[in-house]
């Protein structure tokens, strides 16, 4: 393949199909529209002094301006990290930080979402690198950076310089589970985002006229980010909602004619639940589902008996999302188990035993490693954690359990280790641990997560400062506070005052027993 197949803007030729690429709250939008619009938008960051190498940060709901904007970025050679909307004061600033963006494009407001509020909490020498902040949908918002009001599609700007030809600079940094006070950045480049979305259209037979795609992933995750380029690649149109609702899903599902959707078990329950139909959706040939909550196995049974039939699959911020999927002629049972066959013919699978160290042979469980094209570059400006990651023969190790089942295909069973999958994301108990600590009156803290009512929460305990005069912790200001620095989902259910923490002595030092602690937690809720 030549070097313009394996950018971002080979994605979007005309030539594909003559239906519309988008189509955002009704409105379509042709692929000549969205070619014009990164033009435009490369122009506007051009104007804003954005150029190779250059970071600028996306802060924005599912909307056009996000994807013309990664395209964009991707025509100067500049780099687009993903800023999560549900992110609060102490999750932005350290994006901001850790992937020196000069530049970040933020919505005005959406919902109850007050992106103002937010960014007073983030201090200006937190984030030295942080020049501007571009505003869409308003002129400004209150700030202590310089705003500009995004409007690239409605004034001309000079032409962008012509288009860089590396197709190997990272393009696109995905956020995923740190092991301290905040997550790391995953570099992509417009090879392996471009090379893994032809992949995807091709192992699902994606045809223009015939398929479409119900986008309600955001697009500042890899799972959304994924299905959205591959349906861009197929030449097939997306249905978008600009962040997730279950009634409006329902409403594109039927009268659209949805084909193909991917969402989380939740997500996908809360659409059945609304649907009044025996058989909802006829028309629906795939739905992709990430398994996060209790009860995902019930909920594949109830949705098979009502028509739909449900996928399992796999993916990570390293090597993308659907970077597998199960088959449809697989038996249920298998069919909808995480993993499945990988979407690219080049990519390999193998399972390493954890206590060995040696490879697994077929059925025995141990850590999924993985070598594709689709596998990141590194992590951004993390050497270190980049070289823990890769394996001396180039597989990454994904810290997921799983087991081979010996014709091609591979099963996901757990993740190792202690993160955390809360709200749909992998979360790192060390995050929000590093923000209890901040709290005055807290000397330590601990989190896990525990099956809430079906659902999975964190519940933390903490270790009271020992200062003279000053209040214990309580569990009231602590969530307040918490509120305030992370996102809802990251906030524990409860927390606990403890005056240790259950310890065992090993050979490597002391160690918290984490599932001691899991069980404290239980037993305490149970006992309310």
């Amino acid at each position: 393949m030549s070097a313009n197949e394996l950018s971002l803007q080979w994605l979007i030729r005309s030539e594909a199909t003559a239906g519309p690429a988008f189509v955002f709250d009704g409105t379509p939008v042709s692929r000549a529209e969205l070619s014009e619009k990164v033009e435009q938008a490369a122009a506007w960051l051009a104007a804003q002094g954005v150029g190779k190498g250059d970071v600028i940060a996306i802060w924005l709901v599912n909307r056009i301006e996000w994807v013309a904007l990664l395209f964009a970025a991707a025509r100067l050679g500049a780099v687009v990290t993903a800023v999560n909307t549900r992110y609060r004061s102490a999750e932005v600033a350290h994006l901001l930080k850790v992937s020196g963006a000069r530049l970040m494009v933020v919505e005005a407001a959406f919902r109850s979402i007050d992106f103002a509020a937010i960014l007073a909490d983030v201090a200006r020498d937190e984030v030295p690198a942080l020049r501007e902040l571009a505003v869409v949908g308003a002129d400004r918002i209150p700030a202590q950076w310089p705003c500009v009001r995004f409007d690239a599609f409605d004034k001309p700007y000079p032409p962008a310089p012509p288009p860089q030809n590396d197709v190997d600079l990272p393009v696109l940094l995905y956020t995923t589970s740190g092991t301290t006070r905040g997550p790391k950045l995953v570099a992509h480049s417009q090879r392996t985002l471009a090379t893994h979305a032809a992949s995807v259209a091709k192992a699902l037979k994606l045809l223009p006229q015939r398929h479409s795609l119900l986008a309600m992933l955001p697009f500042c995750g890899t799972f959304g980010m994924t299905s959205l380029l591959g349906f861009i690649a197929a030449g097939a149109t997306v249905h978008v909602l600009d962040a997730f609702e279950a009634a409006p899903a329902l409403k594109i599902l039927g009268e659209c004619r949805i084909t193909h959707s991917f969402g989380s078990d939740e997500m996908l329950r809360r659409i059945l639940a609304l649907a009044d139909a025996p058989r909802p959706f006829p028309h629906l040939e795939v739905c992709g589902f990430a398994a996060f909550q209790p009860g995902w196995r019930e909920l594949a049974t109830d949705a098979e008996a009502r028509g739909v039939q449900l996928f399992g699959l796999y993916g990570s911020s390293e090597v993308q999302a659907l970077f597998s999927i199960a088959r449809p002629g697989d038996a249920f049972a298998d069919r909808i188990e995480g993993g499945g066959w990988p979407m690219s013919p080049d990519a390999m699978v193998r399972v390493r035993d954890t206590e060995s160290g040696e490879l697994a042979a077929e059925g025995v469980s141990g850590e999924i490693e993985i070598r594709a094209p689709s596998r990141f570059l590194g992590y951004f400006n993390n050497p270190d954690a980049t070289r823990d990651a890769i394996t001396a023969d180039g597989f990454f190790r994904t810290g997921d359990i799983g087991r081979l089942r010996g014709d091609g295909s591979f099963v996901y069973e757990t993740r190792a280790g202690d993160a955390m999958r809360l709200g749909g994301f992998l979360v790192a108990p060390g995050e929000i641990e590093d923000e209890l600590k901040s709290c005055a009156g807290v000397a330590d803290a601990q989190v896990v997560a525990v099956d809430l009512k079906g659902n999975a929460r964190c519940v933390a305990f903490v270790i009271p400062a020992q200062e003279p005069h000053q209040e214990p912790p309580q569990q009231e200001k602590l969530v307040a506070r918490l509120r305030e620095r992370l996102a809802g989902y990251k906030v524990p259910a409860r927390i606990y005052v403890v005056e240790t923490f259950p310890v065992t002595d090993s050979a490597n030092g002391v160690k918290i027993q984490r599932a001691r602690l899991r069980a404290m937690a239980m037993e305490r809720i149970a006992a309310e």
